[in-house]
């Protein structure tokens, strides 16, 4: 064990906060089982309370500790774990994870993060490590150390550095009940892959004062700057986030069209480009397939009026 993970187990053994790396996003950490150090991401964050967060486990043995594990579940976890897909499972009557966790329900979101660092910080702690995204609440989601030392400055959490994350969009997000799945927040893995696993997913209305889920909130993932979808060209002032051929691209998420790295790179090229230079930030159209549909859950998301 080297000694940042050390510091980092020490941090949240004393219900501290850690951010660390996922191959999703970087993640703000805490000891799962602490009321106290779960509601102090809340704080951290300026979360609202009813907006669940995910246990990180560093296994489908650890998790089967804290929620019931169905067939349909079981199956997603051997084909998918470690990866970016959380599962929405009902809390075992003995679950020790917070409460706060769950937001009130009756369920827990849990994952296993396909990254060295975070697994080796999840087995070197002995316990789930809940975690949503290491930003301030409804702001863009962070994948690398810097943005996370943009958001919070002088008052950022202890790092854990690994680098850029590799799918750059959050986890996929299923609830299952029983042989039923239902997608809850499009994300890193496309519902085509889980599709050819398990057939048809249900694909529900969003409850957005109730969520299930985290990112289910309307105005979420924004930037500082308006942000306008399925644009053509950039109007006066305003950036313009490219994807395919587009030589007028301030930035492009993708010059080949390549979902994965436009996913890769789209919270990255949201921060590069949410500065004082631009009046707006005007985004070319994304296709819905594959990881389009988490790309364009986002920058819906981005271009909603803020919430008071």
């Amino acid at each position: 064990m080297n000694s940042k993970i050390k510091e980092a187990v020490k941090l949240l053994d004393q219900g501290g906060l850690v951010a660390f790396p996922t191959e999703t996003v970087y993640g703000l950490g805490a000891d799962a089982t602490n009321d106290t150090a779960t509601a102090s991401i809340y704080e951290k964050k300026g979360r609202p309370s009813f907006n669940p967060l995910i246990a990180h486990v560093d296994s489908t043995a650890m998790a089967s500790k804290y929620v019931q594990i169905t067939p349909v579940a079981q199956k997603l976890m051997d084909t998918f774990w470690p990866g970016p897909l959380t599962l929405v499972l009902k809390r075992k009557t003995d679950c020790t994870v917070s409460l706060l966790a769950s937001a009130g329900l009756d369920t827990l979101a849990v994952r296993c993060p396909n990254n060295p660092i975070a697994l080796e910080l999840i087995r070197a702690f002995g316990k789930p490590i809940v975690a949503p995204s290491a930003n301030k609440s409804g702001r863009i989601s962070p994948t690398t150390p810097e943005h996370i030392i943009q958001d919070y400055g002088d008052e950022a959490p202890f790092i854990l550095d690994g680098g850029a994350c590799q799918v750059g969009v959050e986890s996929t997000v299923l609830l299952c009940d029983e042989d039923k799945v239902a997608v809850l927040r499009y994300g890193g893995l496309p519902i085509e892959d889980i599709e050819s696993l398990i057939g048809p997913v249900i694909r529900p209305e969003r409850d957005e004062d109730a969520p299930h889920s985290p990112g289910q909130i309307k105005s979420h993932y924004a930037p500082h700057l308006p942000l306008r979808m399925n644009a053509a060209k950039a109007s006066q002032g305003e950036a313009l986030l490219g994807f395919g051929h587009s030589p007028a691209a301030t930035l492009n998420l993708s010059p080949t069209g390549d979902l994965k790295q436009a996913a890769a790179n789209l919270f990255s090229m949201m921060h590069q480009l949410d500065c004082d230079k631009y009046t707006g930030i005007a985004v070319m159209p994304i296709p819905m397939r594959g990881l389009g549909y988490a790309i364009n859950d986002r920058l819906k998301r981005a271009s909603q009026p803020r919430e008071k």
